[in-house]
């Protein structure tokens, strides 16, 4: 049954996670499809929606309802909603491979074997980032304003979080990883001083890389106002007693302390201002 231009109530051909509650969807499940942004949502948080949609949006002079303006009209496309594109096509384009391949028994296939991990991690990825983003709209009661899944001009690349506060921007890049993130630091007397970022032993150097890649990017748009990157680790195994760091002007941490950082910042930066000023040039991705 469509719902909407933009919307689809289906049965799920594979399971997903409702953006907005994060409830676990298992495949087959009537849940509401969204064309704009590739996610679904389930059938309790549409009726929710409708629920308060009604009640906060009063008919105008000619009896239409007229929407606000919040946060979510300026952020456009959801956090994750480009990682979760990238999951689904790749999904399909496995199927499409299996089914063409195996006839007869594809589809049990299919069934059976999961998601080979470089598709799976694309899911991943798209999660801790709609994880994140959810927590980080819930910021605006401290007068914190967010842009979610924010592409980089003239590349296919994108931004995850922004988040603007009275003191700046910050650029934040949300990774969903197991294991300890460490920061190693060798040489420095006869040999360069070098530093890599480790996670579970393994070197993710390349992570801090990219976070100062889009600082950059944004302190282009907005030259006059501090910008600060974040590499924010979800479900990481952090230390009992702090473990954050700072590499190479990045900090390394994980949502809590994210969240108290933000909530610390204090400025005279126009938030509106500079909110929009990002998103006229940094679109959804």
């Amino acid at each position: 049954m469509v719902t909407g231009e933009n919307v689809k109530q289906m049965r799920l051909r594979y399971a997903g996670t409702c953006r907005v509650c994060n409830v676990e969807l298992a495949a087959r499940t009537e849940a509401l499809y969204e064309r704009d942004t590739k996610t679904v949502r389930c059938l309790s948080c549409d009726d929710a929606s409708r629920s308060d949609s009604a009640e906060a949006s009063p008919p105008d002079a000619r009896g239409r309802s007229e929407p606000e303006r919040t946060q979510e009209t300026i952020s456009g496309a959801g956090a994750g909603a480009s990682a979760r594109r990238e999951y689904e096509r790749r999904m399909a384009a496995r199927d499409k491979r299996v089914r063409e391949r195996f006839p007869r028994i594809g589809g049990l296939l299919l069934a059976v074997f999961e998601e080979e991990q470089s598709i799976k991690a694309w899911e991943t990825g798209a999660i801790g980032e709609e994880q994140l983003g959810r927590s980080l709209d819930r910021l605006a009661e401290d007068g914190i304003a967010t842009l979610h899944d924010r592409g980089v001009p003239g590349t296919r690349a994108n931004i995850d979080h922004l988040a603007v506060t009275s003191a700046g921007v910050w650029v934040i890049d949300a990774k969903k990883y197991k294991g300890r993130p460490t920061h190693r630091v060798e040489g420095g007397v006869l040999r360069p001083r070098v530093e890599k970022l480790m996670v579970a032993g393994r070197d993710r150097t390349k992570l801090v890389d990219g976070v100062i890649k889009q600082v950059e990017v944004v302190r282009s748009v907005v030259p006059d106002v501090p910008v600060q990157g974040a590499l924010c680790f979800i479900d990481a195994d952090w230390p009992l007693l702090d473990g954050s760091f700072v590499m190479r002007d990045i900090k390394v941490l994980w949502p809590k302390r994210l969240y108290k950082r933000l909530r610390q910042d204090a400025g005279d930066i126009d938030v509106e201002e500079t909110t929009l000023r990002l998103h006229e040039v940094l679109r959804p991705a």
